[in-house]
């Protein structure tokens, strides 16, 4: 497999239309609700400059830029959420039914419906590893930047500790496959996640494709014992 550019995801958004109702249940209880703190340690990485406009690419039912909104909510003026997966969007267009400053609709990551130098960061939460073509994805990305714009990935990772990895490994392959089919009924879906886990670059091997792509100052941030990343690139002022 050729986790740079997968012709075999082309279609993975189908999958998250049927398990898009059970979703966020799913998140929660999956990650014991880690990755809330995980999304506000990306928010936290966003510019710090006022009238933010922010790219939240594969959005899904929107929590990233719900979370954005919530903890840093003062300096955005607007969060476009796109996405692939209808039934992901329709969730988040319940979610965000009143809120002004954010708005979701139909979107290819590697295939941006934005016009060049758009907004001052684009966001991607546990979607890059799904997309066909990841170079693509990152140097869209890149493209609908304003110059000195930032890009934030936040990404699952194999950790280095050899008893965080083992043990990361054994719920991954076995427990969350097994609990997350039971409860969206689709085994598939879970069985497929930490396959495109184990097979996705991690680490300095990403951070070498955001350069590829365009991008300056390119930083990680491992969080809970390297179970997921943060990346963070920066776009030619």
């Amino acid at each position: 497999m050729d986790a740079i550019k997968d012709t075999s995801k082309k279609e993975t958004y189908k999958m998250f239309d049927l398990i898009a109702s059970r979703y966020d249940v799913l998140n929660r209880i999956l990650s014991f609700g880690i990755d809330k703190w995980w999304r506000y340690r990306l928010g936290r990485q966003l510019p710090k400059v006022p009238h933010l406009t922010v790219l939240d690419i594969a959005t899904g039912t929107g929590d990233v830029g719900l979370s954005f909104l919530k903890h840093q909510g003062n300096s955005i003026d607007k969060i476009v959420g796109v996405d692939l997966s209808q039934e992901m969007l329709a969730k988040a267009q319940e979610k965000i039914a009143k809120i002004e400053k954010m708005v979701v609709k139909v979107g290819d990551a590697t295939e941006l419906p934005i016009d060049d130098n758009s907004f001052d960061a684009t966001a991607i939460a546990f979607g890059i590893r799904n997309v066909p073509d990841v170079a693509k994805a990152l140097s869209e990305m890149c493209r609908v930047l304003k110059p000195g714009g930032v890009s934030l990935v936040l990404e699952f990772s194999m950790p280095r500790f050899f008893l965080v990895r083992w043990v990361y490994l054994a719920y991954f392959r076995y427990i969350l496959p097994t609990v997350g089919g039971l409860i969206s009924g689709n085994k598939g879906a879970y069985s497929y996640l930490n396959k495109s886990v184990e097979a996705f670059p991690d680490g300095d091997a990403f951070a070498a494709l955001m350069r590829a792509a365009g991008f300056e100052s390119v930083r990680l941030t491992s969080l809970s014992f390297g179970i997921a990343t943060i990346y963070r690139g920066e776009k030619r002022a």
